[in-house]
């Protein structure tokens, strides 16, 4: 029975999940331009992957990282800024990685800055500040189209997420 047991159980662990892993971030950038609600959509440049894709500002946590400070480290990094508002979204994203066998959970946050004034890094070539609904049409993958809706809705919403989910920030 024992060695019967064992051989069911070798079986099955071959088709468990070897590893689920946080390692990158997700943040979308608005600001407010007379009283309407804008997003900092980039375009990455052809020398990345994903050549010419559409995104939020995105990046890996590096190692002694949490997952909220890059997302400030990112967002100075790709745009120039820094954070005036930060809050955690009510989502996390996910992706799966063939080459690796890996899922990626990817944390999502919202962040206010507090001009337009973009500087572009060598990571995008173009950028666009837009409404809610042009920035998810730009959007290719469902993650991020999720990332930006739930961001968007929290913004919008008349109940305490963004207040408990508030990242403070050191000035």
């Amino acid at each position: 029975m024992g060695s019967q047991n064992s051989a069911r159980n070798e079986a099955y662990e071959r088709y468990v999940m070897a590893e689920i892993i946080v390692r990158v971030i997700d943040a979308y950038v608005y600001h407010y331009k007379e009283d309407e609600l804008q997003f900092l959509i980039l375009k990455r440049s052809k020398t990345k992957i994903y050549e010419h894709l559409w995104q939020g500002v995105a990046g890996k946590i590096e190692k002694g990282e949490t997952a909220w400070q890059a997302a400030i480290r990112e967002l100075e990094e790709e745009t120039g800024f820094i954070p005036h508002k930060m809050f955690v979204a009510d989502h996390i994203s996910s992706f799966y990685e063939s080459n690796f066998d890996r899922i990626n959970l990817v944390p999502v946050f919202g962040i206010e800055v507090r001009n337009s004034n973009v500087t572009l890094s060598e990571e995008h070539c173009e950028f666009k500040w837009v409404n809610y609904r042009k920035a998810y049409q730009m959007l290719t993958w469902n993650g991020q189209k999720k990332g930006l809706k739930i961001v968007n809705e929290m913004l919008n919403s008349q109940d305490d997420r963004i207040k408990w989910s508030n990242v403070l920030i050191k000035k």
